[in-house]
């Protein structure tokens, strides 16, 4: 009886040990809490379609279920993020990220830029820059980062000079220091300049309001050379940051076959600069 008691008992504790050894990685770390099924929170528009078209299909061939939810507004994607209902977000750029997240006291956090549609310079009435003529009435975001992408992208195509002395991502219309033609700045809501480019000039569209009018950004007489931190990135509470899903994610975005879509399906895209250097 003794025999076989002891032949039980050393059984159970070969199978526990074989079990716990199941649930670690080759560093003794476990894998219970890894999940396959995530949870993504976009925008609707162009970045839930590049989570459709580009991200999704990949995290799927991993293994995941990726289910997406597409929100209406800036404010939801980071709430539904900080409260854990969903896992991660594509809508906005790191500024916008780290000034709500301490506005809201959030640890949230920035995971890998992604191409963005830049902002872009519309017009029913010059072909190009060069046609831009004295006087012109240019329509602009009203809001201060965004004006300020405008005013950056004017001066980068020479138009106007802003003071050296302004950090360049708060400069607005009075940080104007050279203006050669006259050129007049009319700020709007953002919404609304798709629209304007009936009304004025020039309309200063950013990539994202001028997809959601069916605007095509090759059509622009200009394009932005968009700096980095004004382009989207996906987010995740920093928490997660070195988790399996969020490794999962930046191993996507990284690869060839993300690019291949970036090429083929967001044409005019720009992209960032570790994606230029590969």
């Amino acid at each position: 009886m003794k025999k076989w008691i002891f032949t039980i008992v050393l059984v159970s504790i070969v199978a526990i040990l074989a079990a716990c050894g199941s649930n670690n990685d080759g560093n003794g770390s476990s894998n219970v809490d890894e999940t396959k099924e995530l949870h993504f929170g976009a925008t609707a528009g162009p970045y839930s379609d590049m989570l459709t078209k580009a991200i999704i299909p990949g995290l799927e061939e991993k293994g995941y279920e990726v289910k997406l939810t597409e929100f209406s507004d800036y404010v939801q994607p980071n709430n539904a993020l900080n409260d854990g209902s969903i896992d991660a977000n594509l809508f906005q750029h790191v500024i916008y990220l780290e000034n709500f997240a301490e506005e809201n006291d959030m640890d949230l956090k920035d995971l890998i830029v992604v191409p963005t549609a830049p902002l872009g310079l519309f017009s029913n009435k010059y072909e190009s820059v060069e046609d831009i003529e004295d006087g012109a009435t240019v329509t602009i975001p009203n809001d201060p980062v965004n004006a300020a992408r405008t005013l950056i992208t004017f001066e980068d195509l020479g138009l106007i000079e802003i003071d050296g002395d302004v950090e360049p991502l708060k400069a607005s219309e009075k940080d104007i220091t050279k203006n050669d033609k006259n050129l007049e700045f009319l700020p709007i809501e953002a919404g609304q300049l798709p629209r304007s480019v009936d009304d004025a000039d020039i309309a200063a569209v950013p990539g994202n309001f001028a997809i959601a009018a069916n605007m095509d950004l090759m059509d622009a007489i200009a394009l932005e050379d968009m700096p980095d931190q004004f382009r989207n990135i996906v987010a995740v509470k920093a928490e997660d940051a070195n988790k399996q899903f969020a490794l999962d994610i930046i191993d996507v975005i990284e690869s060839d076959e993300f690019e291949a879509v970036i090429d083929e399906e967001f044409e005019g895209f720009g992209k960032p600069a570790w994606m230029l250097d590969k």
